[in-house]
């Protein structure tokens, strides 16, 4: 696969019947292709996906808790993969979306605490079929903006009828506290011509400071709550000293 998509076609009104049959052919073939290729990054998806379902199981059979609050996917649309290979310069066709365009198959994971991204990210990631590509670490370094989140660009085999084929995906991990912060800043960001916009980005700014203040917050209550749960009981204290205690007699 790799037909370019839209461009060396000849203008339809200057073109012959035998390049307009050609030019259909082709186009069609490359649709053909296109499909297939987008099928591939869903696969991709599905594999991501269930990996992260199988760790949220496991979690909460060894800890009796769930790391993972909620998954969500999606693969990027038509027009949003052209305007990326546009602003990049890239022409689009095939090769160039797989080689340029690595958010074409996307996951997010939201997570209960700080501390849960990381030790799902090291989990996920120590899987010998999983191929960190690239990483960028926005909990420890965030954006001028404010946005949190852990970035990480990874390939995955995916087994099809007749051929294994690498697949790149994005992969999103966040809190419930960034996720909130991150949809609600997506969906200001798009209002244009809004009076006071430095204003609003430092009051945006201010607001990713003091929800990532609570998530420190929560973080450390929990922590609170492991320790008190952990501390032995005056039940427990007894029995360890009677186990101590030399009960044999001598006959």
């Amino acid at each position: 696969m790799g037909g370019v998509l839209s461009t060396d076609l000849v203008p339809w009104a200057d073109a012959t019947v035998s390049q307009m049959m050609a030019q259909t052919k082709m186009l069609m073939g490359t649709v053909v292709e296109y499909k297939e290729l987008m099928m591939m990054y869903a696969c991709a998806i599905k594999e991501v996906r269930t990996k992260f379902d199988v760790l949220n199981t496991e979690f909460k059979i060894r800890y009796q808790r769930n790391p993972i609050s909620s998954i969500s996917t999606r693969l990027k649309r038509t027009a949003s993969i052209t305007d990326k290979l546009e602003r990049q310069n890239f022409p689009f066709s095939l090769e160039s979306i797989e080689k340029n365009v690595n958010d074409v198959a996307g996951i997010r994971v939201i997570c209960s605490y700080i501390d849960d991204i990381y030790t799902i990210a090291e989990a996920f990631l120590r899987q010998d079929d999983v191929t960190l590509i690239a990483q960028k670490d926005y909990i420890a370094h965030p954006k001028p903006n404010g946005y949190r989140s852990l970035h990480l660009i990874i390939s995955i085999p995916v087994f099809f009828a007749d051929r294994k084929k690498d697949m790149k995906v994005e992969v999103q991990i966040r809190t419930i506290a960034m996720d909130f912060w991150a949809s609600l800043e997506h969906q200001l960001k798009y209002k244009q011509e809004i009076p006071n916009q430095p204003e609003i980005i430092s009051q945006l700014k201010e607001c990713a400071e003091i929800i990532n203040a609570t998530d420190e917050k929560m973080l450390d209550i929990r922590h609170q709550i492991e320790e008190i749960a952990d501390a032995p009981t005056e039940e427990d204290i007894l029995l360890e000293k009677l186990s101590k205690l030399d009960l044999a007699v001598d006959v």
